[in-house]
């Protein structure tokens, strides 16, 4: 890895394009027939009505025998701003949902709301395809809670996960030893040896929005080898190809590296090409967390293209970024890279989330190595190995992604802990933590984590130029980076990307700055992802498709939360339809839990 380089002068920006007027006369401009129709529907008793928690919309209304005719539509979306998530302009339009599905999309005010058991006038309000998360987090705690409230108020219907780590398939590798005494993991040790076991159970037990995931690149390497450093042998490559082959018969959507984790960290160019190959079989995406988002980010970036040209299959880049102020320019540089392997016929593509800070685990400022045959514990209490790492951890130059010094102790801030006597410290820097204990960061670091195994962190390292510059790249998609939370039971705190990564984008890059039109960002969370992944039928408002919508305001849609104070749920989704069921109603979630186990094109079906 090369040594960082010092940060250049950043070139003028061209001006930003001028943004569309929100708040003329043409956005509220009243629907004469809109109107008439809503007054008839009101007449026949079909018009719109509030329902409670846990109902939907068509469930509140009073039966009208009579009224409505066979094949009606359950819910009329009627008089809304329709962003289709094709990036085409938007235009008026009703939009019919019969079941599961879309079942029309008319020219604003030409609908027949008599055919319609509930109406809902969302006029001077954004209808649009649910957002699809291309990195979510949720695999494990959407098992403790479908309800996801922090992403059905980001207008979320669809979670993808697997980044690094899948909860399935399991071995003894994977699992280790399993309590007896505890039943669900005794279960789920036998049950969860096949990937779509566990989302299975997920759906069983009711989940809010849709599920998808990719087969963890870790969990293939710890199922062969478990925490061994070193390239695999025969029957262990063997292995890797075999599990990603049955993952992807099972609906897995490809497979996705952590490479800066280990064991992931272990793994060698060649064996990366032979698990892709498997995936690109069955027409799966490669997506991973690169080498490295920091000095060495080319030559990862260059890794992660040469994987793809050698597999054949796409590959997607996880939050592409440049961390560290003196490797911002590097950015610029990447964009060229990716630019150019598409020109050379290499399906390269990215996400990115929407903030200069970014959020992993204090283990994350360690070297590689100290992780190796599991054996972490022992070597933080060792002091041989402890001073290596700190010598190593505070080195000017180094060959693996520390993120402490990416963004400086005073810029690491510690966001979770375990234990009751380390509370005080969230909210609290690095460099706070080595000044109220005397000791150097790096072991005021190592000590922490032998108290708590691991921290949670936010990491300040990233350009809010560089951001901007990637929000407007044509293969760039969005992704939260962050599991599901409820902010009434919430602990400890998080990064606010968990809450506001949506609204974020629609409220300050879109309506405020200009940044990308409506119509681009809307894309880029829904059929640019959907269309990625091979999720037929979805990301698209059309007939005959899924009926995951989102209505929102457009001129109120943001975030509320900060980095100081990040349980805090977005504005402006007004109602929220998971598979034509209603999960937001007038803001309010309903209780309903519609969403299914959205599996790959290489499905057995």
């Amino acid at each position: 890895m090369r040594r960082a380089r010092k940060s250049a002068p950043r070139p003028v920006q061209p001006a930003r394009p001028v943004r569309p007027a929100y708040r003329g006369r043409e956005w509220r401009r009243p629907l004469r027939r809109l109107r008439r129709l809503a007054a008839l529907a009101g007449a026949l008793g079909i018009g719109a009505c509030a329902a409670g928690p846990g109902g939907s919309p068509e469930a509140a209304l009073p039966a009208v025998p009579g009224a409505v005719p066979d094949g009606a539509w359950d819910v009329l979306l009627a008089g809304g701003r329709l962003v289709d998530g094709t990036g085409n302009p938007w235009r008026y339009a009703d939009v019919a949902i019969r079941g599961d599905r879309i079942a029309a999309v008319l020219p604003a005010g030409t609908a027949d709301a008599r055919r319609a058991r509930a109406v809902l006038d969302v006029s001077g309000l954004v209808v649009a395809p649910g957002f699809v998360d291309i990195n979510g987090q949720g695999d494990t705690g959407l098992l403790a809670d479908g309800r996801a409230l922090n992403k059905l108020h980001m207008g979320v219907t669809t979670e993808l996960m697997g980044e690094s780590n899948t909860p399935a398939p399991v071995n003894a590798r994977t699992l280790g030893p399993v309590d007896p005494a505890d039943t669900t993991a005794v279960r789920r040790a036998r049950d969860w040896t096949r990937f779509g076991a566990w989302l299975e159970e997920m759906e069983a037990g009711g989940v809010a929005l849709n599920v998808g995931s990719f087969l963890g690149g870790t969990t293939v390497r710890r199922y062969a080898m478990g925490m061994r450093e070193g390239a695999p042998d025969a029957a262990a490559l063997d292995t890797m190809r075999a599990v990603t082959r049955r993952a992807m018969e099972e609906g897995a959507l490809g497979v996705a590296t952590a490479l800066i984790y280990p064991p992931g960290a272990y793994a060698g160019t060649g064996e990366l090409v032979e698990v892709a190959r498997a995936v690109a079989r069955h027409g799966g995406v490669y997506i991973s967390h690169i080498r490295s988002e920091s000095a060495g980010l080319l030559g990862a970036l260059d890794e992660a293209i040469e994987i793809g040209r050698r597999s054949g299959a796409p590959v997607e880049i996880y939050h592409l970024k440049a961390a560290g102020v003196a490797n911002w320019p590097l950015q610029g540089v990447a964009v060229q890279r990716i630019e150019a392997a598409r020109a050379a016929g290499v399906d390269v593509q990215a996400a990115l989330y929407p903030y200069t800070a970014a959020s992993t685990s204090l283990q994350a400022c360690l070297p590689p190595w100290s992780a190796a045959d599991g054996r972490l514990r022992e070597r933080l209490r060792d002091p041989g190995a402890r001073a290596r790492m700190a010598a190593e951890m505070t080195a000017p130059a180094v060959e693996w992604e520390n993120w402490c010094a990416l963004s400086t102790p005073a810029g690491a801030m510690i966001v979770g802990v375990s234990r009751h006597e380390n509370r005080a410290l969230v909210g609290k820097t690095l460099a706070d933590l080595a000044e109220a204990r005397g000791r150097p960061w790096a072991e005021a670091v190592l000590d922490l984590l032998v108290e708590e195994g691991n921290v949670g962190m936010v990491y300040f390292a990233m350009d809010e130029a560089n951001v901007r510059d990637l929000l407007r790249q044509p293969w760039i998609k969005f992704g939260s980076d962050a599991g599901v939370w409820d902010p009434a039971r919430a602990e400890g705190m998080t990064h606010p990307r968990a809450y506001g990564t949506y609204p974020r984008i629609l409220g300050r890059y879109v309506r405020e700055e200009g940044v990308l039109t409506l119509e681009d960002a809307v894309r880029k969370m829904t059929s640019a992802v959907a269309d990625r992944v091979g999720l037929a039928g979805r990301g698209t408002v059309r007939a005959g498709y899924y009926a995951d919508l989102v209505v929102f305001d457009a001129e109120t849609v943001a975030e509320t939360a900060t980095f100081t104070d990040p349980h805090r749920l977005a504005r402006g989704v007004v109602h929220l339809f998971v598979n034509g069921t209603a999960v937001l109603r007038d803001g309010a979630y309903t209780g309903a839990r519609p969403g299914r186990f959205l599996r790959g094109p290489g499905a057995r079906r």
